[in-house]
């Protein structure tokens, strides 16, 4: 499994994008950036869509990308995907022909997009992976995913406070090899990391004893402005296992 990091922030600051992963050149995990970091050809590679919520530092790359793709001649149907409240959530805040034009409804003979709602905690099929998506805890309704491929996997968190779900979902998985796990705000910030739905450093050492043993932590979602904090709080939670994404880097599994 090939995931490229197109965006791995928390918000926009100077070449830092918002959180967007690329697997396989054609499924997106979250698209909080897609134009920034692709070229045109491969805007046209891309065939799903997997998003954690609808917050917009996860889905305006997707409204860029649907824009892209209404002009291209080669396109097939890009399908966008999470649970229901999410695609409900994408349906009227987003694609609503008010914040942005309805994709899954133009072109009439051909519309860009379309939606599929994913079973909650069950495993299906998406292009060449299984994924499950599971709930997590955060200020609107968002979901992790577990993303398989029949050999080996990975643990997206999406948005998320301390949760328990997800980590659940994962334990006795055979081929897991990595957990890409939010990190928003440092220590000092508790109090918003908790009432916003987001991790901090030492909540993120209470999460690791949830997660499966020995698999490295690669964290995102980093508040740009916080980033040096962040990272030396980071350095003494468990070194060696936890490491903060690097974007454009391209991670095998």
């Amino acid at each position: 499994m090939k995931i490229r990091v197109l965006g791995a922030y928390g918000a926009e600051g100077l070449g830092q994008r918002p959180t967007s992963f690329l697997l396989n050149d054609r499924i997106l995990i979250d698209a909080g950036t897609v134009g920034g970091a692709l070229s045109l050809p491969e805007h046209a590679h891309i065939e799903h869509a997997l998003i954690s919520h609808s917050h917009l530092d996860h889905v305006v790359g997707l409204a860029f990308l649907t824009e892209t793709l209404a002009f291209s001649e080669t396109r097939t149907p890009l399908t966008v995907a999470s649970l229901e409240p999410v695609v409900n959530g994408l349906r009227t805040g987003v694609f609503n022909n008010i914040a942005w034009p309805d994709f899954a409804q133009i072109p009439a003979e051909a519309p860009v997009m379309k939606y599929r709602t994913l079973v909650e905690d069950a495993e299906q099929r998406v292009g060449d992976t299984w994924v499950t998506p599971v709930p997590v805890n955060h200020a609107v309704p968002t979901t992790g995913f577990i993303v398989h491929d029949g050999s080996t996997g990975f643990i997206f968190s999406g948005d998320t406070g301390p949760t328990d779900a997800l980590w659940k979902a994962a334990r006795g998985l055979r081929g897991l090899r990595g957990a890409f796990v939010e990190c928003a705000f440092p220590n000092r910030m508790a109090k918003l990391a908790k009432v916003a739905g987001h991790l901090t450093p030492e909540l993120i050492r209470r999460e690791l004893d949830k997660l499966p043993a020995d698999i490295p932590v690669w964290i995102y979602h980093v508040k740009p402005q916080f980033y040096d904090e962040i990272a030396e709080e980071l350095s003494h939670v468990e070194p060696g296992r936890i490491t903060i994404v690097e974007q454009d880097k391209t991670y095998t599994l």
